[in-house]
């Protein structure tokens, strides 16, 4: 399909030699997509119209303007409104849309591609699909229907993401006891980060991440609340022996092996934790473009003072290492 715009011939490489970051949270829209559901994307995206107006040439410009060389490219919003044979289409139309965006700009894009969630056989066909045309791994939405990702449902999916060893890159949405919680703010501020935190508990107790432990996880915005609370949730294990023995490492190991990209915490308030939980080798640079622009969180980023090795890391290093397509 065709989005519209004009692209260079496959092949040739664009601008972007010299700049080193990788951005593993980069926002795509395709066109077709939004002429569909562009209502169901502004109810998800209050006070943020600009994401209706996405196209590859913004992507390029931004990321230009802060020195991306890459940026891999995934869904923010569900694909599934009810209707299983139309998120399949979508789940298709989205990654094929993605794929020709990463051959018409050669080195500037890669690939998380999405799954028609909560529907494991269609999600299980499209992952063979998506890595099949080059995908780098796949993005997970924190829940699906109010169900976390160790829900037993979707563990037919995580064994297939095991077995090849995938990448799933997990970006956050709200349940719906909570989307009007606190009126006066829209659900990505507040609620987001709280519902990346309780997939990953969901995925903690069921045994789901010492279970699967093939599967390379990257967690949006530094992971939620997981810094802060993750000694706390760690005590449950304590009290629940039957849980406690799911986790033989215990919980701690299983969660310090996680990774987690700093769309919206690059601040020191939020950063310093991060660091001081996961450890420079599992933190990894994104932005949530066109929500957030890459310039102003590299110069926060920068801000930090970190050492010369550990900003190196986020920048780039650690995605390399996670994702070897990444490489130049």
């Amino acid at each position: 399909m065709s989005s519209g715009h004009q692209h260079p011939p496959p092949g040739r490489r664009e601008t972007g030699a010299g700049a080193d970051v990788i951005d593993v949270h980069h926002h795509v829209l395709p066109p077709a997509y939004l002429a569909q559901n562009s209502n169901e994307v502004s109810k998800r995206a209050p006070g943020f119209q600009q994401v209706l107006q996405w196209t590859p040439e913004k992507s390029l410009a931004d990321m230009d303007a802060g020195g991306v060389r890459t940026a891999v490219l995934s869904m923010p919003s569900p694909i599934s409104f009810g209707n299983v044979r139309q998120a399949r289409e979508l789940a298709r139309l989205s990654n094929d849309y993605s794929r020709q965006l990463a051959r018409a700009h050669p080195g500037r894009f890669q690939v998380f591609a999405t799954l028609p969630m909560p529907d494991v056989a269609g999600s299980i066909d499209e992952l063979d699909h998506a890595l099949a045309a080059g995908a780098l791994g796949v993005l997970l939405l924190s829940n699906y229907d109010d169900r976390y990702l160790g829900d037993p449902q979707f563990r037919p999916v995580l064994q297939e993401l095991d077995r090849r060893r995938a990448t799933v890159y997990v970006h956050p949405t709200a349940a719906s006891c909570c989307q009007q919680l606190v009126p006066q703010l829209a659900p990505a501020f507040l609620e987001f980060p709280f519902d990346t935190t309780r997939t990953i508990a969901s995925l903690l107790y069921t045994g789901s991440l010492s279970g699967f432990r093939n599967i390379s996880w990257i967690f949006s915005h530094g992971g939620g609340v997981i810094p802060y609370l993750a000694d706390r949730l760690s005590q449950w294990a304590k009290a629940r022996p039957d849980l406690a023995a799911l986790l033989p490492e215990g919980p701690m190991a299983e969660l310090r092996r996680l990774n987690f990209d700093t769309a919206s915490v690059t601040n020191q308030y939020a950063l310093q934790p991060l660091l001081a939980f996961a450890g420079p080798e599992r933190i990894l640079f994104g932005t949530d473009f066109p929500f957030v622009s890459a310039t102003p969180q590299l110069a926060e980023l920068a801000g930090n003072r970190l050492d010369p090795a550990t900003l190196s890391a986020i920048r780039h290093g650690n995605a390399e290492r996670l994702l070897p397509a990444l490489r130049t």
